[in-house]
């Protein structure tokens, strides 16, 4: 079961799912997409409010609120976006709470999201064997119940993002960290197997519970990295292979990620600066539909090298953020380069959007 086809804080969804779908099935790379942020009077509250910092575990229907106000400033906008509350609660630490790990939340001002992380499970791996996953327990009916608030709250107006797988190494992360996950792949090889494969099923799981609540809108996935994109889609990480080389990802990273894309139909990746190395490896993933750049302190910004990925990565569809100025200035110059979702903040307000939206449609790489 799906969301209806018509949603009220976005207008003109046919239309933008069109779009998309051109974008994600390799069709439009002459053409250029966009989706603008504008101010949001509920994350000013939400700032003056939570700020930044750790927090208590929030009540689902007060964050369901919040995505609604959030989200309606939307309503006169026409990009490229599908408005949808992130499930930002369940972004991390769920996977580890489903375990036996203890959740822990942080507020984030900018964004408006009360993310979640837990400390690494075990002293060390003879705990292993002691893992089991855990429907009854607290951390999965805590995920039941939010994701039964947030569906009758979106319905109507917005979407559900899918939220970020936590498999492969990410998981082992949450078992032992990050410095005893690096060194176990060469210490205990056959136990970073298991936890491979114990991770498996527990995304499978995850991601099963969230398509089966009906999140699919118009017969595709939301999504905060892409927007939206046809299929049930999943958001795959790869972020503990942008501090190894290549052959590390080749070794441990690409069956993982390719296994569990094939069990939906297909996933996107977001790789920070630090992990650019990857990108060529990345790119061939089979099931892989799409690209997020991020950006980080004391890299070029992805934008600005867009020419140069595109060579390295062939149609692949990209994702950037921008400042509005930057992208204004490269649309009135023909700079930008095709095949690509700019995600634009700075806009004033819808107006500004819209009439540079007017030229974002007509434009051609």
């Amino acid at each position: 079961m799906s969301q209806p086809d018509a949603l009220a804080w976005c207008p003109d969804l046919p239309d933008r799912i069109a779009r998309l779908r051109a974008l994600y099935e390799r069709r439009a790379a002459d053409r250029v997409f966009a989706a603008f942020s504008l101010p949001s009077p509920a994350l000013r509250a939400f700032a003056e409010r939570y700020g930044s910092g750790f927090c208590d575990a929030p009540d689902p229907r007060e964050r369901i609120a919040f995505w609604d106000e959030h989200l309606s400033v939307r309503r006169e906008l026409h990009d490229d976006s599908v408005p949808a509350a992130y499930l930002s609660e369940c972004d991390q630490g769920l996977y580890g709470g489903i375990v036996g790990g203890q959740i822990r939340y942080l507020a984030d001002a900018d964004t408006g999201w009360i993310s979640s992380m837990v400390p690494p499970l075990l002293e060390d791996w003879s705990g292993f064997e002691n893992l089991r996953i855990d429907t009854q327990g607290p951390a999965f009916q805590a995920y039941l119940r939010q994701l039964e608030v947030f569906r009758e709250g979106a319905r109507g107006r917005f979407g559900l993002s899918h939220f970020i797988l936590i498999d492969s190494l990410n998981f082992v992360y949450e078992l032992v960290g990050a410095t005893r996950t690096y060194l176990a792949l060469y210490d205990v090889p056959e136990l970073v197997r298991r936890a491979i494969d114990l991770a498996f099923e527990l995304n499978v799981l995850v991601q099963e519970t969230f398509f089966g609540a009906g999140t699919l809108v118009a017969g595709g996935t939301c999504s905060n990295m892409v927007e939206w994109i046809p299929g049930r889609i999943v958001s795959e990480s790869v972020d503990p292979f942008h501090m190894t080389g290549v052959d590390t990802f080749e070794t441990w990273g690409r069956e993982p990620v390719e296994r569990i894309l094939a069990r939906f139909d297909g996933g996107v990746v977001h790789i920070h600066a630090n992990g650019r190395h990857l990108l060529e490896a990345v790119s061939t993933i089979r099931g892989l539909k799409a690209v997020y750049l991020g950006d980080d302190r004391g890299f070029p910004p992805a934008f600005e090298i867009l020419p140069e990925v595109r060579r390295r990565v062939g149609d692949l569809p990209l994702v950037v953020s921008c400042a509005l100025e930057p992208f204004a200035d490269a649309l009135d110059r023909g700079r930008l380069t095709g095949g690509v979702l700019y995600k634009v903040s700075g806009a004033p307000d819808a107006d500004r959007a819209n009439r540079l939206m007017e030229r974002v449609r007509t434009y051609r790489a």
